[in-house]
């Protein structure tokens, strides 16, 4: 770590305007792309919120960050930091807004949820279901739209399993996942919908406590009951291991494919040999913009520098994976995607102790519904030109809207 008393004041660094705009397919956002080469730790103001924020885009930069104690997520909680939507997405005092210990104790109950022999368990019922979905597919005939037979679906029913969910309440997850992760609904409509989630998971406790099943969420309530955390804590938990295995995996999986139907010779390289599968995960999973913007901010707990720019006490940082999966001096080429690339792993899924606690099982179901596909459909072609898939609009994860194809 740098001497902070060797180390240049922060100085009158500009500050960018940064509207985190739409941006289609697998474009990459122009500004990540020249910070990163240009000013990889700079202040930045978005749509939303008070003042300005650090923020860091390089790859050693970022892992510094986010596995150093002096940037707190915690005091990130009743600050108008700058922010791409108008709403705090996470809930003070959940998994995301926490630091250690009190956050490690809430991470603890849900890893083992992930664990691999449970993620194991889960790809048996996972590959059931795909051959299902995919069966009911082909049988419908092309064109299909994917994220509605399958990369739809599947999560749903998938993390309806984990977490003891009753299937009929699958609509109403699917609002919540479009109202919460929103990046332009008004506060008035998103704090509605927290109200709402609070009250159905709450009621969703209460029988779990009465009558637990072999689930995640029956696992959450035994730990709220035995003191371990509170009820405001069990359904921050609860909602994210949901919104986030709806949204993000529906949205990651359909990117992939996507990526991989419009660069021909990777898909072939695959197709050749399928073997290659987990490793195309990874490289998928680095190379695919799965998200607009950043994610939640930190506060710096004392003054501390990063690439050389001191960051003082107070002052907020954002760190980019997006852009450190990009960094030329970590990654050769690195807006090329590359199937048998191999070295330094991809941040993905973040770093340190908010380390995505499902990405265990983001990664098998990406493996099935790519191994299915490739496996069951060889043929699969988009149904239409690239440039005509639409894409999601107003949110803050990635992803095609639709995406047809035909086989």
């Amino acid at each position: 770590m740098t001497d902070v008393s060797a180390a240049p004041p922060a100085g009158p660094s500009a500050v960018h305007d940064w509207p985190v705009g739409h941006l289609e397919g697998l474009a990459f956002d122009p500004l990540l792309h020249r910070l990163l080469r240009e000013e990889p730790v700079a202040r930045v103001r978005m749509r939303y919120g008070t003042g300005d924020a650090w923020l860091v885009t390089r790859y050693e930069d970022v892992k510094e960050v986010t596995a150093d104690p002096r940037f707190s997520r915690a005091l990130t909680v009743d600050r108008p930091i700058t922010s791409m939507t108008p709403h705090a997405v996470a809930p003070p005092g959940g998994v995301g807004r926490t630091d250690p210990p009190e956050h490690t104790a809430l991470r603890r109950l849900t890893a083992k949820a992930f664990n691999r022999r449970r993620v194991a368990a889960l790809r048996t019922g996972a590959e059931r279901v795909t051959a299902e979905l995919l069966e009911r597919m082909r049988g419908e005939g092309p064109p299909a739209d994917l994220t509605e037979h399958l990369t739809g679906p599947l999560p749903e029913r998938v993390v309806a399993e984990l977490m003891g969910l009753p299937a009929a309440d699958l609509p109403r997850l699917r609002e919540w996942r479009r109202v919460i992760l929103s990046s332009d609904r008004p506060v008035a409509d998103t704090a509605a919908v927290k109200r709402e989630i609070a009250r159905s998971f709450g009621d969703l406790a209460d029988l779990r406590a009465a009558d637990p099943g072999d689930d995640l969420f029956s696992e959450l309530v035994a730990a709220e009951l035995a003191g371990a955390l509170s009820r405001a804590q069990l359904v921050s938990l609860s909602v994210m291991v949901v919104l986030n295995a709806l949204d993000q995996v529906r949205n990651q999986t359909s990117t992939m494919v996507y990526a991989l139907l419009t660069h021909p010779g990777q898909l072939a390289a695959l197709r050749a040999d399928p073997a290659l599968l987990p490793a195309a995960v990874e490289e998928l999973l680095r190379f695919i913009p799965q998200r607009n913007g950043v994610g939640l901010p930190r506060v710096a707990t004392e003054d501390v520098v990063v690439g050389g720019v001191r960051v003082r006490a107070g002052e907020a940082v954002y760190v980019s994976y997006l852009a450190a999966n990009r960094d030329p001096a970590v990654f050769t080429d690195p807006d090329r995607l590359d199937l048998a690339r191999a070295g330094a792993p991809h941040l993905a899924f973040g770093h340190g102790a908010h380390y995505c606690v499902g990405a265990a099982l983001t990664r098998m179901l990406a493996e099935t519904v790519l191994g299915a596909l490739l496996r069951d459909l060889p043929a699969a072609r988009l149904a239409v030109r690239p440039e005509e898939v639409r894409w999601l609009r107003g949110t803050i994860n990635r992803g095609p809207e639709a995406l047809p194809l035909a086989w």
